[in-house]
């Protein structure tokens, strides 16, 4: 019996909410930042993705007048030297995916918020625990902001993590 593809990714996103909450821990269980090796851009990224908390949400938007969420992404990217797709499910396929236990500040992550397709995107900036990890994103009614996307909102909606890599000629 082949599984129509539409149904893959739930089926993935339902199997990955499962290995998550199916930890036998009654608390969070506390990362090693020591364990964590850091990109020598990911702290880059990040701090260029805060400098636009606040920026109006824009559907389309780019710039600092206003952001949609992938706008966001390519125009942190954009300030070193790495051009990135347009749209959300076009970025969620340009970086290899990993699994989500293995998440990292500065990772790409994507969600499915409308219909059956990545349509929503952000940037890890801390992960404090499996319950409490971080990420910045172009919120429709806030703006930029930083969430946690554990909860149950963003957790239900999750479809991917991906991990950036940078060319070897890139100057931070």
């Amino acid at each position: 019996m082949l599984i129509p593809r539409k149904y893959i990714s739930l089926i993935t996103i339902v199997l990955t909410l499962l290995f998550v909450s199916s930890c036998k821990a009654t608390h969070s269980k506390k990362i090693e930042p020591s364990l964590v090796k850091e990109h020598i851009f990911t702290k880059k990224i990040i701090q260029i993705a805060r400098n636009y908390k606040g920026v109006p949400y824009k559907s389309g938007g780019n710039d600092i007048r206003g952001l949609d969420c992938s706008g966001l992404i390519c125009l942190v990217y954009k300030e070193i030297g790495i051009k990135l797709p347009r749209t959300s499910w076009q970025q969620s396929d340009f970086f290899p995916a990993i699994n989500l236990p293995n998440i990292q500040k500065g990772d790409l992550v994507f969600f499915v918020t409308i219909g059956s397709d990545i349509s929503h995107a952000g940037i890890v900036t801390e992960v404090i625990s499996e319950d409490n990890i971080r990420f910045i994103h172009a919120s429709t009614s806030k703006g930029v902001i930083e969430d946690n996307m554990m909860t149950n909102y963003w957790k239900s909606r999750f479809a991917r993590v991906c991990r950036p890599t940078y060319p070897n000629t890139l100057a931070p």
